[in-house]
């Protein structure tokens, strides 16, 4: 009885986020900043008319759509799809949400997922390009996936036809978890040429989108669906690209996030690498040949040989601050700036020195994301 009213009160809270984000007006932005001054999601909806005014960067027009609000029946139609295929819902506050995408300002407020794969992975990298790839490509695709077997890399990229698709062959061929981030709803798969690939992912991966079921794969979904695969990744492999289209837009948002942002190199004069050659060359992606230029560039190489030298000191002298940071990322793997200021109650102003002293002693390392990693 009591496992039911449980998962009574898990489905009425999924249905206040759902409705969230289905309230015209409402984007990732001022989502969150509903919630952060309501204090709760469901509170949203509970809210004076004239407090929400206050709230800034929310107008008149998003209020009313909040106050004469008609998107329950939706949200639960939802909710009843999530169950029935088992789909993961993530709202952003959620332990389990993509921790590098959730720092980014225009994060989505929710996810829906369907897989087994670990969206906060400790390496995570991105491989894109265009849908009309080359032998060359197909090659460059595998060779870099197989470069990175030995880092247990998490492979993103967005199903579509192309370099896409060949990066996610070479994931699951090469036994590495591979995610691929959808421009439609969790109801459907596009192209539907991939639905064996995409089944196969679910497996050894997963598949993620922020748009509901019913969601078509409309053209201006995928620029939207770029800035996850960007968002919840260490890194952005462009292989073959363009001077225009959804790799170079991908690469402009990483960028944008401070991501580490990767280009493969082609023949001068060749369509399908004039993208890659551009982002080289205005400094918007650094040149790699190999996997073993993308760990050295992540400084991936001295990680085991960083921390076979600590350990040896066995941090001897930290201060009692620092022993505390060590401790909670010992247990807890890496986190966020935001959570580490929870789980150890250190204020803010403070934090910021001793943390940065801990990256100067080589005792942490601070990922993409303000995400913190004992070395």
């Amino acid at each position: 009885m009591q496992k039911v009213v449980c998962l009574k009160f898990v489905m009425d809270d999924l249905i206040y986020k759902i409705a969230l984000t289905l309230i015209p007006g409402v984007g990732s932005v001022n989502g969150k900043s509903l919630v952060a001054y309501c204090g709760g999601v469901k509170a949203v909806f509970m809210e004076k008319k004239r407090l929400l005014l206050k709230i800034p960067g929310v107008g008149e027009q998003t209020v009313n759509a909040l106050v004469n609000h008609h998107v329950f029946d939706r949200a639960e139609e939802e909710t009843r799809f999530i169950e029935k295929y088992k789909i993961t819902p993530l709202f952003y506050l959620d332990k389990k949400y993509p921790v590098r995408l959730k720092l980014c300002h225009d994060s989505p407020l929710m996810l829906y997922y369907k897989g087994t794969a670990d969206l906060n992975a400790p390496k995570v990298v991105a491989i894109v390009g265009t849908r009309k790839a080359t032998e060359y490509g197909r090659v460059m695709c595998r060779k870099l996936v197989e470069g990175l077997i030995e880092h247990n890399v998490l492979i993103v990229s967005g199903l579509a036809y192309g370099i896409d698709t060949w990066s996610h062959k070479a994931a699951l061929e090469n036994n590495l978890e591979t995610v691929g981030v959808l421009g439609h709803g969790l109801d459907r798969v596009y192209p539907f040429a991939n639905r064996s690939l995409a089944e196969k992912m679910t497996e050894t991966g997963g598949l993620l989108s922020e748009y509901m079921s019913k969601t078509m794969p409309d053209r201006e979904n995928f620029p939207m669906r770029n800035r996850i695969i960007a968002g919840m990744s260490d890194a952005i492999v462009v292989v073959e690209a363009g001077v225009t289209g959804g790799a170079l837009i991908t690469a402009d948002i990483g960028n944008s996030y401070n991501r580490d942002v990767f280009a493969v190199p082609g023949r001068i004069g060749d369509m399908h690498s004039e993208g890659c050659n551009k982002l080289i060359k205005i400094n918007k992606a650094a040149l790699i040949q190999s996997a073993k230029d993308i760990s050295y560039l992540l400084n991936w190489d001295n990680e085991k040989v960083q921390k076979k030298n600590i350990q040896r000191q066995l941090f001897v002298n930290l201060t009692p601050d620092e022993e505390l940071i060590v401790n909670t990322l010992k247990e807890k793997g890496d986190l966020d700036i935001d959570t580490l200021l929870i789980e150890t109650a250190i204020l803010p102003a403070k934090a910021a020195s001793v943390l940065l002293n801990m990256e100067f002693e080589g005792i942490i390392r601070c990922l993409p994301g303000k995400v913190y990693r004992l070395i």
